[in-house]
């Protein structure tokens, strides 16, 4: 699409809110039947290649224009990519939760202003993988689920005291494992949270290879429609949890190769993608991409290596690398270091190959040394932001 039909179109925007403005005092017959300076097929065409954000006032011009816009999306086919989302959390009560989104579309970080009646005020926020966000304490626990992590849910605490669990979202089915307290009998207990019925349930323990591992420190999450995948980061070694039986199956080896010293593991549309770092964490070498195939998940094809100035990136400051942080969403694995997360590379897949694409994370500054931070990606939505919107929870930085 032309540059200079995409700047028509904002020009038409500006001109076509303007004139709403003026016409308020005009019959609503009257107002239908004034059209912008583009409409139709021509308007419809312009709406596919612009960013989901500024979609947003283009639904508020007129019925015309809201008509287009949701035409566009359903006749064109649009390659919507996943949004960052970073939160922080302040380390000191009343732990002060804040979140920032970063659309790639239009290359612009949004702020999210989360429902304050829903914020917890619980002293850990993590991650487990990207569709899931959740805090946990001896008395409480605390969990968001929307793309934009804007309103959380609240529930009572599992009865096993766990300081660093993994924790996954399966279908309705939230399940916390190990990460116990030393006092615990079991390391490797499990609970399941019914999101639907509002119940925890016990399940088999984790099996025993994981008994000096047995938490998100150690360990890699990633879930498909059924089922909970668990990687010991160091080994690759990888469980399967069965959420329906409440039970664990494997063991699969994932080990790429010996110069892998740390990896991960996310889906990516329906692929699951290994993530090997390689060399040590005081030098690292390279970041190697693998699908993983096979229902024994023996096969793993190689499909790309992070260039050499990306990787860099990674390091930071400090040139350590102990482990890498990963988020998949769509065909968008998003990768960074937790320890120095400046930089966010983002690894595009497309076909059987990568494209790679590194983005400065807007969310670190001076003060977040003081502050607990977490990265994820989001299939953010129209309806997203409309009702983002309208409860003034969005502000372009």
């Amino acid at each position: 699409m032309p540059l200079k039909l995409i700047s028509l179109f904002f020009l038409s925007l500006e001109l076509a809110m303007a004139e709403v403005q003026t016409q308020t005092t005009k019959s609503k017959v009257e107002e239908d039947q004034q059209q912008p300076p583009l409409y139709g097929d021509i308007l419809e065409s312009i709406l596919s290649h612009v960013p989901l954000l500024h979609l947003v006032p283009a639904c508020h011009v007129s019925k015309s224009w809201s008509h287009a816009v949701s035409s566009s999306l359903r006749h064109f086919h649009r390659n919507i990519k996943p949004w960052l989302i970073v939160l922080t959390q302040t380390t000191r009560y009343p732990y002060v939760t804040c979140a920032r989104a970063y659309d790639p579309a239009s290359q612009v970080w949004i702020d999210i202003h989360p429902q304050p009646s829903d914020i917890p005020s619980i002293p850990i926020l993590r991650s487990s993988h990207s569709t899931l966000l959740y805090m946990l304490s001896p008395s409480k626990f605390a969990f968001s689920t929307d793309p934009l992590h804007h309103t959380w849910h609240h529930a009572a605490a599992p009865l096993v005291w766990r300081t660093d669990p993994i924790v996954a979202l399966v279908g309705h089915r939230i399940i916390v494992a190990g990460g116990t307290c030393d006092y615990e009998d079991d390391p490797l207990a499990v609970e399941m949270y019914d999101v639907t019925t509002r119940t925890w349930d016990t399940c088999d323990s984790m099996p025993a290879i994981f008994k000096d591992s047995a938490a998100s420190t150690w360990l890699s999450v990633a879930v498909d429609d059924s089922k909970m995948y668990v990687t010991e980061k160091i080994s690759g070694v990888t469980y399967s949890f069965d959420p329906n039986s409440k039970a664990w199956f494997g063991p699969y080896d994932l080990g790429p190769d010996g110069s892998v010293f740390s990896s991960v593991i996310g889906f990516a549309n329906g692929r699951l993608i290994l993530v090997g770092a390689v060399g040590n964490a005081e030098n690292l070498k390279g970041v190697k991409v693998w699908e993983v195939k096979g229902a024994s998940l023996e096969r793993k094809e190689m499909m790309g290596e992070m260039p050499a100035e990306m990787a860099e990136k990674l390091k930071g400051e400090s040139g350590c690398v102990a482990s890498i942080g990963m988020s998949c969403m769509g065909n968008s694995v998003c990768l960074h270091s937790p320890a120095e997360p400046a930089e966010i590379i983002i690894c595009e897949l497309e076909g059987g190959g990568c494209r790679w694409v590194s983005v400065h994370n807007d969310v670190v500054n001076d003060g977040s040394r003081m502050q607990r931070l977490v990265v994820t990606c989001s299939n953010v939505g129209l309806p997203d932001l409309h009702k983002a919107v309208q409860v003034g929870a969005l502000r372009i930085v």
